[in-house]
């Protein structure tokens, strides 16, 4: 098989998600006449979601037919080379979208079990974020370097909040409270792609949280290639964050603060 140029792959991921930006976008400003079902609470289905993967679907399979992709509204799509998947989120944060917050658009593109090139798309600012494994993170173009503060007090933390029936990593508001002082501020962004993006970008000195794979895959390479660190609470690599989905994406000093005041934490059944 030929080697494949991640760049051409990323455009091309770039592109799909800017489509699904502007359909994303037209249902957005009139979200009050949706027809919404609900799967849970906090969990809303939309038209939209399942519109913007379609869009995502076709196009990248009309180009790489040959590939995989997992999405999160429909089944996954398995390619004759299963070596390339696509991760697909069409709409994370979809309260926040269904609320008239921000949201995002996530791909990724794993090979084998490495994420090779990614991109958080938030349509409501036009914030293209994409990161190439070895090749940086950018936001609309301008390469991101997270700079590290060992000042606890002007740490910013990122986290979710779940609703008490969501099936997740028990003692959600206890971990809050246990981080939550003397660090300067904590923020719900609503989309744990964009609070991956807001860490690689220095908006957020760091994010913990329990959530799937698909919408954190892109985020992480991102902070990655940014300069951040990346595990689960308890110091462990990828091979318990993509699976668990319990993770710290913070630069170094923050890091340290969140794996200190959360590696306590019992950890989940292997």
């Amino acid at each position: 098989m030929n080697a494949v140029d991640t760049n051409t792959v990323l455009d091309d991921m770039v592109e799909a998600a800017r489509r699904a930006g502007s359909l994303t976008l037209d249902y957005f400003n009139r979200r009050e006449t949706l027809d919404i079902g609900v799967k849970g609470p906090g969990d809303f289905v939309s038209e939209a979601d399942e519109q913007s993967e379609t869009l995502i679907r076709q196009h990248l399979l009309s180009r790489y037919p040959d590939w995989s992709l997992s999405g999160e509204e429909f089944p996954p799509v398995e390619g004759v080379n299963l070596t390339y998947r696509f991760l697909v989120d069409p709409i994370d944060g979809t309260t926040n979208f269904l609320s008239g917050l921000d949201y995002t658009i996530t791909i990724a593109l794993r090979q084998g079990d490495k994420t090779v090139c990614g991109l958080v798309y938030n349509p409501v600012t036009n914030e293209m974020f994409t990161a190439v494994a070895g090749g940086g993170a950018y936001l609309n173009g301008r390469q991101l370097r997270m700079r590290d503060n060992r000042n606890v007090a002007q740490m910013v933390v990122g986290t979710g909040l779940p609703t008490p029936n969501l099936s997740l990593h028990p003692g959600a508001y206890s971990r809050l409270d246990a981080i939550r002082a003397p660090i300067g501020a904590v923020r719900v962004v609503g989309s744990a792609a964009n609070s991956c993006a807001y860490v690689a970008c220095g908006r957020l000195t760091g994010y913990f949280e329990q959530t799937g794979f698909t919408d954190t895959a892109a985020g992480i390479l991102l902070v990655q290639e940014a300069g951040g660190l990346v595990t689960d609470w308890w110091g462990r690599g990828p091979e318990h964050y993509e699976r668990s989905g319990i993770m710290i994406v913070a630069n170094e000093s923050t890091h340290a603060y969140l794996l200190g005041h959360l590696q306590q934490v019992p950890q989940p059944p292997a």
